[in-house]
Parts: C-alpha cells; sequence; structure tokens
C-alpha cells in the first residue's frame, strides 16, 4: 500500500490542475504528488472546449483576483508556451463598438485594462479597425495588441508532463473518478472508481464538479455550480478571409458573459461563438443532452431561478439562437455585415462551470478555499485557462502556509 501513499492528491486534470501539479512540484521537488483525473484524457471538459484565447485583463475589477491573476498569469504562459515549442500567437483583437449605447462600458472596460496594467491598449476609430479587420463595420473601439491564442490542451500536457519527471514517484492517474473522501487524522483515504490512495494533503481543481467535491470534502457550501453551454459555428474556408484574428464586440454590463466573437484558432479555423444557454447536463455538450440528476440539482436550487428571472430576456435569446442558425448569424453579421449563411458551419460547444449565490448571481470572482487538510478552488470562470499558472502559484503559496511546509 506503500506505493499508494502521497504527501499531496490533486483531484482534477484541467489545466489548473495539472498548472497546480506543475507549481507544486517544481516548489516541493522532493513530496510525492498524485493527480487524478476521471477521463481517460487530461483536459477534456472545460479547457479542452473553449475558444483557446489568451486574455489580456481588460474586463475585470482593479484589484481583483481574476484581473491580477490574469495578468501575471498570461505573461507566464506565454513564456511557457514559447519554451516549450506549444503552439500560440500573440496578435491581438478589437474590441468593436456598433452603437452609441455601447461607449460608456467600452470607455469602462478601456479604463479597467489601464488600471490592470494591460500593456499597449488604446482606443482606435472605425478607420483603424478597419486597417486591422477590414470586414468589421463600427463606430470605433478598442485595440489589444497583448491578447492572443493558444493550444490550451497541449499546454495542460506539457504541464503535467514536466511535473511528473520533477519526481519517479509522482504519478498522474486517468480514468478514475474519486468518489470519496475519509480522513482521520493527518491522513485522508481517496476512495476511486479502482482503488484508493492515500494523501497527506488535497488540492481540489474540479471545475464543473467543485461543488460537489467540496461537499464529498465536508466543506460547508451554499453556493451551486451552475453549468452553461456555449456553440460555436466555424466560418467556411472561403469565409475564412473575413477574420484576421480576434474581434469581440462591447459586452453588456447586465449579462454576464462576454458576448459572441470570433477567434482565429492556432490551426488556422476561425470561430463564431459562443452564446449562452442553460445546460441540462453539466458535462453535456450536445444541444438536447440531459442528465436527472444535474437538471433536479440545478432547479432545486434557489439561485437558479433567481438568475432566471433577472436575466429572461436574454435567457429567451440565447436558446432561440442556439437552435437558429438565422439568428446565430444576425448576431454576427452586427460586426461583420457582409456574412452569409453558407460561410457558417456548426461547430463544437462548450460547457461553463459558474459558482452561482443564493441571490442569482455569478459574477463571483475567483474563489479558492481551505481547511486543515485541502485546498479547493471552487470557482474558477474565464479567465482562469490564462491565468492557470498564476492561480497554481496562488495555491502553492497557501499550501506553504497553511499547511507549514
Amino acid at each position: 500500500m506503500s506505493e499508494n501513499k502521497f504527501d499531496f492528491a490533486i483531484i482534477g486534470g484541467g489545466i489548473v490542475g495539472a498548472a497546480t501539479f506543475y507549481k507544486m512540484q517544481s516548489a516541493f521537488p522532493e513530496k510525492k504528488i498524485i493527480l487524478i483525473e476521471k477521463e481517460d484524457i487530461l483536459a477534456d471538459h472545460q479547457t479542452g472546449h473553449n475558444s483557446g484565447v489568451i486574455h489580456s485583463g481588460l474586463y475585470y475589477t482593479p484589484g481583483s483576483l481574476k484581473a491580477e491573476n490574469c495578468v501575471k498569469g498570461r505573461h507566464e504562459l506565454v513564456a511557457f508556451a514559447a519554451a516549450h515549442n506549444i503552439d500560440y500567437d500573440v496578435c491581438g483583437k478589437v474590441v468593436a463598438a456598433v452603437d452609441k449605447s455601447e461607449l460608456p462600458f467600452m470607455d469602462k472596460i478601456f479604463q479597467n485594462g489601464l488600471a490592470n496594467n494591460t500593456e499597449g491598449i488604446e482606443k482606435i476609430g472605425p478607420e483603424q479597425i478597419r486597417e486591422i479587420e477590414p470586414h468589421v463595420k463600427s463606430i470605433g473601439g478598442i485595440w489589444v495588441p497583448c491578447t492572443g491564442i493558444i493550444d490550451f490542451r497541449s499546454t495542460t500536457s506539457k504541464l503535467a508532463e514536466i511535473a511528473q519527471a520533477k519526481n519517479e514517484k509522482s504519478t498522474i492517474v486517468l480514468g478514475e473518478e474519486a468518489l470519496s473522501f475519509e480522513t482521520l487524522g493527518n491522513q485522508t483515504t481517496i476512495t476511486t472508481t479502482k482503488t484508493k490512495y492515500i494523501a497527506s494533503r488535497l488540492i481540489f481543481c474540479g471545475g464543473l464538479q467543485a461543488d460537489r467535491l467540496a461537499k464529498k470534502d465536508q466543506v460547508p457550501l451554499k453556493e451551486k455550480v451552475i453549468g452553461f453551454r456555449g456553440d460555436y459555428y466555424e466560418l467556411t474556408e472561403q469565409a475564412r478571409h473575413k477574420v484576421r484574428n480576434l474581434i469581440y464586440p462591447v459586452p453588456n454590463p447586465e449579462f454576464p458573459f462576454l458576448g459572441v466573437h470570433f477567434t482565429r484558432m492556432t490551426n488556422g479555423e476561425i470561430e463564431c461563438g459562443p452564446n449562452a444557454v442553460f445546460t441540462f447536463k453539466r458535462e453535456g455538450y450536445g444541444k438536447t443532452d440531459f442528465n436527472l440528476k444535474d437538471t433536479a440539482n440545478a432547479l432545486g436550487y434557489g439561485g437558479t431561478w433567481k438568475f432566471f428571472f433577472n436575466n429572461i430576456g436574454f435567457g429567451i435569446k440565447e436558446y432561440r439562437r442556439a437552435f437558429s442558425k438565422r439568428l446565430f448569424l444576425k448576431t454576427l453579421q452586427r460586426l461583420i455585415p457582409e456574412l452569409e449563411m453558407d460561410d457558417l458551419k456548426p461547430g463544437r460547444s462548450g460547457v461553463r462551470a459558474m459558482l452561482m449565490n443564493t441571490k442569482g448571481d455569478t459574477k463571483d470572482d475567483f474563489r479558492i478555499e481551505f481547511t486543515d487538510h485541502s485546498i479547493h478552488v471552487l470557482n474558477a470562470p474565464s479567465p482562469a485557462a490564462t491565468a492557470c499558472l498564476a492561480i497554481g502559484g496562488q495555491i502553492t503559496d497557501m499550501a506553504k502556509k497553511h499547511f507549514d511546509l
């Protein structure tokens, strides 16, 4: 059984879990660490289904964990990608306003960007936007040169690979779901779908399952994770020339998502999306996917209904757009009017984990809490992938302080 004993167990093999493994093993090369992932590959949920954007820090409240970790993590992420031959490109993006009503909030996020030391940002006019993105029609916007694109799946794999190589006794376990945790003294027994492991300390990076894992670890948590699916279209090959890099709308401040945008991926494809609809299955990527437990869990929570009530107009529009290519195209045409139906083909989908409070608010900051034996990443929505190395560093600092390492 000694081979199944570890100093640390990290639960969850998305990019935050892998970055935490990397940071912890770098700080404590002598510690024996296990990373447990329930899927057969790493990064198979939020990390592997997002748009691959290296975020700049433009949108986040100055002084927040999102703002600080995004900016710090972005620099670390780009340096890591460059050092390890991971596909990335700091290509820049435009945030384009199409209506005068958007200008006050555009000014606000611009000031956020300045406060967050988002380097190189500037307000630009419609002619300058046309120079950068010739097919965009706007009344002006923001140029954000430090935004980029990256392959997050490859990044996750490389982080885990390097971490594991730092200690031959450390290991990565795939295809095992952590079912229960029993703490006795300074040791916790982790029962998975295949075996048992013992760890002195645990770090939970469970993403879509963060609240359920916290409950299993006896952490009192009032909030619940609610999943929102985002659907993408892709531009057909003959239409890709209409988007050079990244094009974003000015987000609506009353809705907790950034809006449908255009993203050039590292493989050259152009994604359009995502929308945002309540999902009836936390890890369901199809439009009709359904899980009774997930649905009952979400709809039995008062915060979900308050969110629906507070955002009913947006919600109806998002659902209609999810099932109507014509309505999706109409939204895209606000930024690129010359797009046509034949320019779009169905793309992939992703699911965001949003920790929703009892009032139906999902706009909470990153949230990481600790107990006497564990650390829980309870809320890490976008820009968590960009910020992963900074989050991993923060968790490592917490472990040093609270576990007397």
